[in-house]
C-alpha cells in the first residue's frame, strides 16, 4: 500500500493538460471581469449601496469605493497574466487574493461558483501551470512532464464539486416534489421546443432525478476513458441548459473548459497547435523531460490537508439541530446548489426600551431591493442588519434601544410561516457559530441529506 502511494506521487505526465487548463481558465475569468464591469455591476452591487452584509470574521473586508474599480482592474489583469503564463506565480496569487477579496466585500452576492473560482485559484497557487507553453517557460525553461498529482489535483476538486452537489440533492423536496424546479423552470415556457415540457409535473421530476443522477456519476464517467467522449457530451449539453434556464452567467462555461482537464495529453495537444496556428506562434522553446516540485511533501502535506477540509466542511450542518434548509446553519460553502426557493419578508421595530415608543423601519432606506430580497430569508443577514440598525440610530440620538423583527419566510412552494422569534430583543444576541436558537422551528419535514 505505501509502496502504491510512493509510487504514484513519484509517477510523472504530460504537462500539456495543465497548460491547456491554465490558458482556458485565465481567458475565462479575464471574459467574466469584463462581463462584470460592463454590466454595470460594480457600480450597482458595490458602490451604490449604503450598507454591506459581512461573513463572520471578514468584517473588515469592505468596499473601497471608487477605489473598488482598480481592485476589479488588478483581479482582470491578474487572470490575462494567468492565461499568457506571465510571472504566473505572482500572477495567480494575486488573481486569488483579488478575486476572493472581491467576494467577501458583501455576502450578498454569495454564489457557489464564486466559492469555486476562489477555491480553484488557490490551489493552482502551488502548480506548475506554468511549465509549458507560457511566456514564463519561453523566458526560461520548458518542461515537458509534471508530476501526476499535479494534475489530479483539479479532478479532485472538480470530482468534490459535483459529487457534493448530487448528495445534496438526495432529499424529498427535490426527488419527491421536483421542487424548486416546479417553481422555475414553468416560467421558460415560450422556450422553443422545450418549452411546453417545461409545464409537465413529470417532465419537471425527470430533470430533478436527472439532475442528481449528472452530479453524482459524471466525475467517474469522465475518469473511464471509454465513457469519457460520451460524459463530456453530457457535460456539454447540461451546462447549456442551465446557462438557458438560469440567469449564471459564465460558470457553464467554466465547467465546460474545466472538464477538459479529464482528456489525455493528444487532446490537449490538438488544441495547443490551434492556439499556435491562431495567433501564428511559430517558436517553439527546448522543453527538458521533467519538472520537480521544491519542497515536494511540504506542499503535498499542505494540499492534503486542503482536500481533507473540502471533504469536512460540508457535512458541518450536521452539528446544528433543525431544517438545513430552513436555518441555513452550514448551508454555503457546501455545494447545496440551487435547492432552495427561499422568499421572505421582514418588518424591523425599533423600541425604546424604557418609554416603551416604537417606530418600524424602512428597509429601502438602507437596503438596495437586492439587498433587502436576501436579507429577509437569512437568519444571519436579519441579525447583522439589526445591529446596523442599533448603531445608525444610536448614533441620532436615540437611546435604550432594543430591534425587533416580523419576519415570515416561504420555503419551495409551502406557505408562508414566521421565521423569527419576534419577542427577542436582537441588539442582545451576537454573532457567533452557535445554532441560532432563535429561529422559529420549520413546522414541515424535508427527508435526505
Amino acid at each position: 500500500m505505501n509502496n502504491s502511494i510512493k509510487r504514484y506521487f513519484n509517477a510523472y505526465t504530460e504537462t500539456v493538460p495543465l497548460a491547456v487548463f491554465r490558458i482556458f481558465f485565465g481567458v475565462m475569468m479575464f471574459l467574466s471581469i469584463l462581463r462584470f464591469w460592463s454590466k454595470g455591476w460594480i457600480d450597482q452591487l458595490y458602490i451604490q449601496p449604503k450598507f454591506f452584509f459581512s461573513y463572520y470574521g471578514f468584517e473588515w473586508v469592505k468596499p473601497l469605493g471608487n477605489f473598488t474599480y482598480v481592485l476589479f482592474a488588478i483581479c482582470a489583469l491578474a487572470a490575462l497574466a494567468v492565461a499568457l503564463g506571465y510571472k504566473y506565480r505572482m500572477a495567480i496569487v494575486l488573481f486569488f487574493l483579488s478575486f476572493t477579496y472581491i467576494e467577501l466585500m458583501d455576502k450578498t452576492t454569495y454564489l457557489n461558483h464564486y466559492y469555486f473560482i476562489s477555491l480553484l485559484s488557490f490551489l493552482m497557487i502551488f502548480l506548475p501551470a506554468n511549465a509549458y507553453f507560457s511566456i514564463d517557460a519561453r523566458k526560461g525553461q520548458s518542461y515537458g512532464k509534471v508530476p501526476k498529482w499535479t494534475i489530479d489535483s483539479i479532478k479532485l476538486l472538480l470530482a468534490i464539486v459535483y459529487i457534493y452537489a448530487g448528495l445534496a440533492k438526495l432529499n424529498s423536496d427535490w426527488l419527491l416534489r421536483a421542487m424548486p424546479l416546479k417553481i422555475w423552470l414553468p416560467t421558460q415556457y415560450d422556450l422553443p421546443f422545450i418549452g411546453t415540457l417545461l409545464k409537465q409535473d413529470w417532465a419537471l421530476h425527470l430533470l430533478s432525478w436527472c439532475g442528481a443522477a449528472y452530479d453524482l456519476f459524471i466525475p467517474f464517467f469522465l475518469l473511464n476513458k471509454k465513457t469519457r467522449p460520451y460524459a463530456f457530451a453530457a457535460v456539454v449539453v447540461f451546462h447549456v441548459l442551465t446557462r438557458i434556464f438560469f440567469p449564471i452567467g459564465m460558470f457553464p462555461f467554466i465547467m465546460i473548459v474545466s472538464a477538459l482537464i479529464f482528456f489525455d495529453a493528444s487532446v490537449h495537444k490538438r488544441i495547443i497547435n490551434s492556439i499556435k496556428y491562431f495567433f501564428r506562434i511559430n517558436k517553439t522553446p527546448k522543453t527538458a523531460s521533467k519538472l520537480k516540485i521544491k519542497n515536494n511533501r511540504l506542499v503535498l502535506s499542505f494540499l492534503a490537508v486542503f482536500f481533507f477540509i473540502q471533504l469536512l466542511l460540508p457535512w458541518r450542518y450536521l452539528l446544528y439541530p433543525g431544517e438545513l434548509f430552513w436555518t441555513e446553519e452550514g448551508f454555503r460553502f457546501s455545494w447545496r446548489v440551487m435547492l432552495i426557493e427561499k422568499t421572505g419578508y421582514a418588518q424591523f421595530k425599533v423600541v425604546d426600551g424604557k418609554t416603551g415608543k416604537w417606530f418600524y423601519v424602512d428597509n429601502s432606506d438602507f437596503l438596495t431591493p437586492f439587498q433587502e430580497k436576501e436579507m429577509a430569508a437569512q437568519a444571519d443577514f436579519i441579525l447583522e442588519y439589526a445591529h446596523f440598525l442599533g448603531k445608525h440610530f444610536a448614533s441620532q440620538g436615540h437611546k435604550n434601544l432594543e430591534v425587533y423583527v416580523d419576519s415570515f419566510v416561504t420555503l419551495n412552494g409551502r406557505r408562508s410561516e414566521k421565521f423569527i422569534d419576534n419577542t427577542v430583543n436582537l441588539l442582545t444576541i451576537k454573532e457567533s457559530f452557535q445554532h441560532k436558537d432563535w429561529i422559529l422551528p420549520f413546522k414541515d419535514d424535508i427527508k435526505g441529506l
